[in-house]
């Protein structure tokens, strides 16, 4: 199985102020890389299907960025869809079941993170999340988003970070009306169904979603 993988770069990036005026916030570098060349990267380096790379906020710079790669786009100028309204609509593109989806918003220190996860799905499994201790996190402002019980199982808590890298069964976005939605609400369908999963990523992580979590990230990386 060689899943396809949906790339999140549609977002307005606003927690990066000034920054993002001008400039998507995929392409903001961190070590000399644009932030979604770093996840391409990651994604090239895995046994994985085509990509997709879904749109919005300064849509022509990414697409301009990417021209001669083979790599689909996801259009949603019309409409900011939240990352689960962006992945219905990206479905056609995707054309398979289950997906991986990736955010672009963050950098790694470690093994490949989308190989991890490949790694320890089961089909038995709804949706797996990629999830970190907070002792390996950098550049992350909130609490923590869940808790792994002894079966595998997610559970919503303060106590490890969900890292942006999931695969997951898409069925379950037939179940929500609304356009545009997190992911979260698909999550908590499926985590009332005990299919919701977590593995842990042994290597580090830094969320990049302000100003200061540049060089946070570049601390990481030693560079």
């Amino acid at each position: 199985m060689r899943p396809p993988v949906l790339l999140f770069a549609a977002g307005l990036g606003t927690r990066m102020g000034a920054l993002t005026q001008n400039l998507p916030k995929p392409l903001i570098k961190v070590a000399g890389k644009a932030l979604l060349d770093h996840a391409l990267d990651i994604a090239k380096a895995a046994d994985i299907g085509h990509k997709v790379v879904n749109l919005h906020y300064k849509k022509e710079a990414i697409a301009q960025h990417l021209a001669g790669q083979d790599i689909l786009f996801s259009d949603e100028s019309d409409a900011l869809l939240e990352t689960g309204g962006g992945l219905r609509k990206a479905l056609p593109l995707l054309n398979a079941n289950p997906i991986l989806t990736m955010n672009t918003d963050a950098v790694w220190k470690g093994p490949n993170p989308i190989t991890t996860v490949l790694k320890a799905w089961d089909d038995s499994m709804e949706a797996l999340l990629l999830i970190i201790e907070k002792t390996n996190v950098a550049g992350h402002l909130g609490k923590g988003d869940f808790e792994v019980d002894a079966n595998g199982r997610l559970h919503r808590a303060p106590q490890s970070v969900y890292t942006g890298v999931q695969m997951i069964r898409t069925d379950v976005l037939a179940e929500i009306p609304e356009d545009a939605f997190s992911l979260n609400v698909a999550w908590d369908i499926i985590a009332e169904r005990g299919r919701l999963f977590g593995t842990t990523y042994s290597g580090q992580w830094c969320d990049v979603g302000q100003p200061s979590s540049i060089k946070a990230a570049e601390e990481m990386l030693n560079v």
